[in-house]
């Protein structure tokens, strides 16, 4: 396989690229991950308003889960196509639909048209960052690939950055449809930007796609969101609903499997998981998904509704959260390409992470917000650590011709821990605020106040100093529990972690170099 930058002297593939258009190439990348990054940190800030203004505080986790369903689904499918058919269509084709989920998310007149939206904005998310690991995974050998990683976290820092604090500026001074109208030019330029620019060799594998697995991928993950999602929530678990949608995510799981074991080109490729190091960084990555992503949007209502912030000040509140992420995984990537070893970073995280939930619990309506502050920002340390090094692990232990499916596989069973994260955490977050609520708040405000207005900072604002006060504690104590639940996750990623084998990241592709100048 050749790389789309130079190849080394001899080499029979694509003719030498000039050092301006790698130059191009890598600014595509870097903006498309932008794309993806920003979209992830911008909505979080806004979520608040968006329920003040459309209803549907019960939905509230779907705005987020069906995103994250969406791009679950479609990330081993574009990793795979892009094997396949070649990763600049299929690159371009995420991109699209993500500009017109972009588009139509801001249009939304409902909650449901607007998860309905977020779906097809998730479906194009789903290939961005999985067809940049691919591509980066095709040019480089892993220990050349951790520099262009440290890169990619400097991108990272600026959508992070930018994301809380623009969501927040836009929510205050325009309207929350504007997170969602501001990606349209981004996503313009981006597509401009890789359409001209990125140039990769044919792929020369004939394509046999994988239709039965991909339909059985898709019921089998909504099964099991719906499952999270509505148990002790809108159903009992043992109703027949949720026992229902239980057995269907077993069933569909299991024929997945069986029809993964027998197609020619399947989506994800079993055979991959019998590298300990790649099934521990997919365990691990799903683990951290669900409890260092999927505690997020909780954070954002804790800062808002508990400590009274508003949008702009909450994005303002996460920032050092994310300076403490950026500023971690930068340091753990750059000492990665120094040395090739990596394992002990996923170990730090998960006993960081154990420190940062159990200071998390203990937060309440009179917790100071520069404690809060300081609680969040050792979170985002621990998330940090692991957030890159788990798909270094994987592509150093994937064969090339697998690279796109493997470069997707880590990052889709993050996400898919971060939808169950997210849905396991609403369901016990709201089984525990209606008692909450009741518990705090006087039986007289109650009666004229709405589970869903709450939330709202313009109710809110008008409610005599006790009333509120009351509600801050009602979601300070709903909330204590669901940072309880993740330490529990973040033991088993610690000794997950301690089972990954200390080797160094190659300095060299399987089957061949290919170097970029």
């Amino acid at each position: 396989m050749t790389s789309t930058a130079a190849q080394r002297p001899g080499t029979p593939a694509a003719p030498r690229s000039p050092r301006p258009r790698q130059g191009l190439v890598m600014f595509a990348l870097m903006l498309a991950v932008f794309l993806g990054m920003l979209d992830a940190q911008i909505v979080a800030t806004a979520l608040p308003r968006i329920v003040s203004d459309l209803g549907g505080l019960s939905e509230f986790a779907w705005v987020t889960t069906a995103y994250i369903i969406a791009s679950s689904v479609s990330t081993p499918v574009y990793g795979k196509l892009g094997d396949l058919l070649g990763r600049k269509n299929v690159f371009l084709t995420a991109i699209l639909f993500f500009l017109a989920g972009s588009a139509a998310s801001g249009l939304a007149q409902s909650i449901g048209q607007l998860i309905l939206f977020r779906v097809v904005q998730g479906i194009g998310a789903g290939g961005l960052l999985v067809s940049v690991l691919a591509i980066i995974g095709e040019m480089f050998s892993p220990r050349e690939g951790a520099k262009y990683y440290g890169y990619f976290s400097i991108v990272f820092a600026a959508s992070a950055l930018a994301g809380p604090a623009v969501g927040g500026a836009l929510t205050d001074l325009l309207s929350w449809r504007w997170v969602f109208f501001v990606n349209v030019p981004l996503a313009l330029l981006t597509l401009l930007a890789v359409g001209l620019f990125l140039h990769l060799p044919g792929q020369p594998r004939r394509p046999q796609i994988d239709y039965a697995g991909i339909v059985l991928l898709t019921g089998a993950i909504v099964c099991l969101t719906l499952v999270t999602s509505w148990g002790g929530v809108r159903y009992d678990w043992t109703s027949g609903v949720i026992v229902g949608l239980g057995v269907a995510t077993v069933v569909l799981t299991a024929l997945f499997i069986l029809v993964e074991r027998r197609v020619a080109e399947p989506v994800i490729p079993l055979r991959l998981f019998k590298n300990s190091t790649l099934t521990l960084a997919v365990l691990i990555g799903a683990l951290a998904g669900a409890v260092f992503l999927g505690s997020v949007n909780f954070l954002a209502l804790f800062v808002q509704v508990v400590t009274g912030a508003t949008p702009t000040q909450s994005g303002l509140i996460l920032l050092p959260m994310m300076l403490g992420l950026i500023a971690s995984s930068m340091l753990s990537t750059k000492h990665i390409a120094r040395t090739g070893r990596y394992k002990w970073y996923p170990v730090a995280s998960m006993a960081l992470g154990l420190v940062a939930a159990g200071l998390l619990s203990t937060m309440d309506a009179d917790t100071p917000r520069a404690v809060a502050i300081g609680y969040m920002v050792v979170l985002g340390i621990a998330a940090g650590l692991n957030i890159q090094v788990l798909a270094m692990a994987a592509q150093n232990a994937a064969p090339r011709e697998d690279m796109g499916a493997v470069s997707a596989t880590v990052p889709f069973f993050r996400t898919i821990g971060t939808s169950i994260g997210i849905s396991v955490f609403a369901a016990i977050f709201y089984g525990r605020l209606a008692s909450s609520l009741a518990e705090h708040v006087p039986a007289e405000a109650r009666g004229h106040l709405s589970v869903d207005a709450t939330s709202s900072q313009e109710v809110l604002k008008h409610l005599p100093e006790a009333v509120r006060h009351g509600i801050a504690q009602a979601y300070a104590d709903a909330l204590t529990p669901v940072f309880l639940a993740t330490l529990p996750m973040l033991a088993v990623g610690l000794v997950l972690a301690l089972l990954l084998k200390d080797v160094r990241l190659r300095q060299h592709h399987h089957g061949g170099d290919s170097t970029t100048e």
